[in-house]
């Protein structure tokens, strides 16, 4: 039988997936944000305005070293779009941190801000550096580089900084006190993450696993799945994961599988959860002391209710997402799924709740944190777990009924609630 060629339509659809498929995290996003704007009837204009960052900035940060000797580390802080509010955003601590990452997630910013309904537009910021490999008084004197080097365009109204990736609460407060240097009588505000005694939220440190831990308790909802002996992977074990596998293990799930960057264990009977967080070390890491490991990537194709990717970006693709087996996919990392690993999940009736919902816990008791230093009043853990609540409740059914009344999955949905506040603000303003 003499085989024939696919069709030009065929041949075209072969090639856009290919297209979609080797897109970085830049392009992929402006693909969508694209969409979105033409799906909520803006012209191009819009479109061109909010498809890049109004401005990054790119530092050389000189440090002395240990061993005396100096080192130059290259970091970005990107603002995307401040027409209605400053800009908010984590930085991060990592070796492949690169400009089109960091302008992407400054986008993802400001959707995250939208759809949750704060009054910020996104930022982003990275220094490219390995911190499991600096010492603590390096770390310290990098940090500290970093804000002298942003300092003229960053602070509590024009821009906040916050954790990401390998910072945290220590690295918030260094930030903190040598912007106090700089600007004495604003310093507070500056930054969020920051310790309790500096000012800090209660429930900050949790924040983002309580938002991911809010949408597996609503999606469930959505699916008839009682969260309480459901089966869960959870792709991860740093700040996010760990969290989100404690909260999980007490209301009753069965944790079936968790993974770091040595690799993943999984046991269909449920892990011990309490035994894993007890013996991880300060990045995450638990698989190294077990010899029955498998790979990450052998972990999300296993038998589960729930998967949650709560690690890197690109993990779900046109390659594996056949062999998903789960009902719910919660995206607590940044770009876990690409887009057309997600019309693949979708056709197969998996619900799945995008990074730029799940993740927005973080950046919501952010703004709790920075309400509370403006006004100088703070808030209960449980009040603080209320409001969260109600936000993160809220954004979700907004982006499930933009789901259902426009016909598309739920991270097109999200784009079209996210990008809808900076359209109006910046029609609003006269830019468009």
């Amino acid at each position: 039988m003499k085989a024939t060629a696919p069709s030009e339509h065929k041949q075209s659809q072969i090639l856009n997936r290919k297209k979609v498929e080797t897109l970085n995290l830049f392009e992929s996003t402006q693909l969508i944000i694209k969409e979105a704007v033409q799906k909520l009837g803006y012209n191009e204009d819009m479109y061109e305005l909010l498809k890049e960052p109004a401005r990054i900035l790119t530092v050389r940060i000189p440090i002395r070293m240990d061993d005396s000797s100096i080192k130059v580390f290259t970091g970005y802080r990107s603002q995307h779009n401040d027409a209605v509010g400053p800009t908010k955003g984590g930085v991060r601590f990592h070796p492949d941190v690169n400009e089109e990452e960091v302008k992407a997630l400054s986008i993802w910013m400001s959707l995250k801000c939208s759809i949750t309904d704060l009054p910020y537009g996104g930022g982003k910021g990275g220094i490219i550096c390995d911190p499991r490999e600096m010492s603590f008084g390096e770390l310290e004197r990098l940090s500290r580089g970093y804000v002298r080097a942003i300092s003229q365009i960053v602070g509590p109204t024009k821009d906040i900084p916050a954790p990401d990736v390998y910072t945290n609460s220590q690295i918030m407060a260094w930030m903190m006190d040598e912007y106090s240097r700089i600007r004495e009588f604003d310093s507070p505000g500056f930054i969020t993450g920051k310790p309790i005694v500096l000012g800090g939220s209660q429930g900050r440190e949790t924040a983002t696993a309580r938002g991911v831990t809010i949408c597996i308790e609503e999606a469930a909802k959505k699916k008839g799945i009682d969260v309480k002996g459901a089966r869960i992977i959870i792709q991860g074990f740093g700040n996010a994961g760990s969290f989100l596998a404690k909260f999980m293990y007490d209301a009753g799930a069965k944790v079936v599988g968790i993974s770091d960057a040595q690799g993943a264990l999984y046991d269909p009977q449920g892990l011990d959860i309490n035994y894993l967080l007890d013996r991880r070390d300060s990045f995450g890491s638990v698989t190294n002391l077990f010899t029955n490991i498998i790979t990450n990537q052998e972990l999300l194709e296993k038998e589960c209710d729930i998967l949650v990717p709560a690690a890197i970006s690109n993990q779900i693709t046109e390659k594996n997402a056949h062999q998903i087996k789960a009902s719910i996919v919660v995206e607590a990392a940044n770009g876990p799924t690409t887009l057309e690993a997600t019309n693949i999940l979708t056709d197969k009736g998996i619900l799945l709740v995008p990074d730029i919902l799940a993740s927005a816990g973080g950046v919501t008791v952010s703004y709790f944190e920075w309400v509370q230093n403006n006004q100088g009043y703070y808030w209960s853990e449980e009040e603080v777990a209320e409001k969260l609540r109600k936000v993160i409740v809220n954004a979700f059914e907004r982006i499930c009924e933009t789901s259902q009344k426009n016909k598309v999955n739920m991270r097109l949905a999200a784009y079209m609630v996210g990008i809808k506040k900076p359209a109006e603000a910046s029609r609003f303003r006269g830019w468009v």
